[in-house]
Order: C-alpha cells, then structure tokens, then sequence
C-alpha cells in the first residue's frame, strides 16, 4: 500500500522521530512505513490521518488486487 505519510510529515516540518513519538510508535515503524513496507492497524492509520487533519483515503493510496 501506497501513502503520502513522508510528504505530510515533511509539510508540517516534522523529523521521523517527532512523528514517532506523537504516534506513540518507534521511529522504524515509520521508516516502514513510509518506506510501504508496513500497512500499518486501523488503529494507527486513524490516529495518522487524524494528526495530519485528513482523511484515511487521503493518507494511504490502497491499490486493488488483481484477481
């Protein structure tokens, strides 16, 4: 899954390690995560889009499977 976490983070001039620790996760989490190589809970997902006063759709670009 695809996100625009790295680009909101860098509009609000926040470090990886600010935003880590706003989120209550390690500064790899968001390494992975910004990197696609973690889908991140519900959970977490929610508390991102809201700390970046957007919506969950707006944050993370989920791709269709091909069947």
């Amino acid at each position: 899954m695809k996100n625009h976490i790295e680009e909101k983070r860098k509009e609000r001039s926040m470090t990886q390690q600010q935003l880590a620790q706003t989120l209550g996760v390690s500064r790899q989490t968001i390494i992975s995560l910004e990197s696609g190589k973690y889908n991140p809970s519900i959970l977490l997902a929610h508390a991102i889009a809201k700390l970046f006063d957007a919506t969950i759709e707006e944050v993370f670009v989920f791709e269709e499977e091909e069947k």
